[in-house]
């Protein structure tokens, strides 16, 4: 059956204008003038978005699906994420990786966690790899892992200027980054490789280092976490400068800085007032990972969950607060994404694309969710669950 979004306010992530827009099966089949759009011999359903905003879903390229933590021994392992929780974040897309737990939490398990949400509706892809070099694979190699596993498009969640990390070196750190080159290349992805950053002196060191010192592009690497504190978010900012990306973590409330983190708004603001790019910029949630706490000496003091659902806090916070207009925003939280990890059907809403969108009220809050054509959630009711929660109790 077809369906016809009535009458709203797109953002393809260019405002529109009030469109029509038609899912064909799992693609988006037409975006017209209201009215315009002619349904001959065949059943659709109309859902009226007169009153509604229509962007492309959400793309959170930073997801614990596998549930994160562990550093406070094994009962500080955080859950796994549900279906449930993506759909009423907004997100169509998620890219899942494995964190300081490399041990435990398995390449293979984070592989068949990612086809069960696949299944489930929405597109899922990982990153090879925990916080260590040499990384942990499905296959041998980064490299392998690329060319012959469709879901891995980059490694990650590596770690460098953190005490968690296995401490690279520069030549191994430059290794996986030509693995992640050679590797993208070889099986058609982006081979990003995508940067944990702690609150180490040494900061981004190794990635300029990388741009002076090798062939690599300086967009092969993504670091995250890059508005942990206010002088690793300067050096991101130099690094966006000379044609680097970086990723932002999205705090749970939007004013708040937790210790010396800066929050998405002041990083953002940060960025516009030094001239940065906001096109080679993203913003990630870290979804299901811990959210330690060390004291000066590493000792662990606290712990708490990171949510996906701080995504669309954040980007109402940014449009709310005037500090970018919505199509900027859109850009940051999906198109951005889609571009830099190369996933052309994603991030824009456009005829041929994959029918990911989502509709907003007019304070942006969530109301509707389409993941590839498939109703997720209508007037704020999550329509579609899990397999075990939509299974009947027993």
């Amino acid at each position: 059956m077809l369906t016809l979004i009535s009458q709203g306010l797109v953002f393809s992530p260019e405002p529109e204008g009030k469109k029509d827009v038609l899912i064909l099966g799992d693609k988006i089949g037409a975006v017209n003038e209201p009215g315009q759009i002619e349904i001959k011999g065949m059943e659709y359903e109309v859902v009226d978005a007169s009153e509604k905003i229509i962007i492309p879903g959400l793309i959170d390229s930073h997801v614990h699906i596998l549930g994160g933590g562990g550093e406070g021994g094994p009962a500080t392992r955080a859950p796994e994420i549900t279906v449930e929780d993506i759909i009423s974040s907004g997100v169509t897309t998620v890219i899942g990786c494995l964190g300081t737990d490399g041990t435990t939490r398995h390449m293979e398990s984070l592989l068949a966690k990612a086809r069960g949400l696949e299944l489930e509706g929405i597109t899922t892809y990982i990153y090879s790899g925990s916080y260590q070099i040499p990384p942990v694979t499905l296959t041998g190699s980064i490299r392998s892992d690329l060319i012959l596993i469709d879901k891995v498009i980059g490694a990650g969640e590596i770690a460098i200027s953190d005490h968690r990390s296995s401490q690279p070196t520069f030549e191994e750190f430059s290794r996986l980054a030509a693995e992640c080159r050679v590797g993208g290349m070889l099986g058609g992805k982006a081979g990003i490789l995508h940067l944990h950053l702690g609150d180490g002196p040494r900061r981004l060191e190794m990635l300029f280092r990388m741009m002076k010192e090798t062939e690599i592009p300086c967009t092969q690497v993504i670091p995250t976490h890059v508005n942990r504190n206010p002088e690793l978010l300067e050096e991101a900012i130099a690094f966006n400068k000379e044609g680097g990306c970086f990723d932002l973590t999205a705090g749970d409330d939007p004013e708040a800085q937790a210790d010396r983190e800066v929050s998405i708004g002041k990083a953002i603001q940060l960025c516009l007032k030094n001239k940065a790019s906001l096109s080679r910029i993203t913003v990630s949630s870290d979804s299901n990972g811990s959210i330690p706490v060390f004291d000066d000496k590493g000792n662990l003091q606290g712990l708490a969950i990171a949510t996906q659902k701080s995504l669309l806090k954040n980007f109402r916070h940014l449009v709310h607060k005037n500090i970018i207009e919505l199509q900027d925003a859109v850009k940051l939280f999906s198109t951005s994404p889609a571009v830099f990890y190369k996933l052309q059907s994603k991030g824009e809403i456009k005829v041929g694309k994959d029918a990911d969108l989502i509709l907003l009220d007019k304070d942006l809050h969530l109301t509707d969710s389409f993941a590839k054509g498939k109703p997720m959630m209508s007037d704020k009711k999550l329509i579609t669950r899990g397999t075990f929660s939509a299974s009947p109790q027993a």
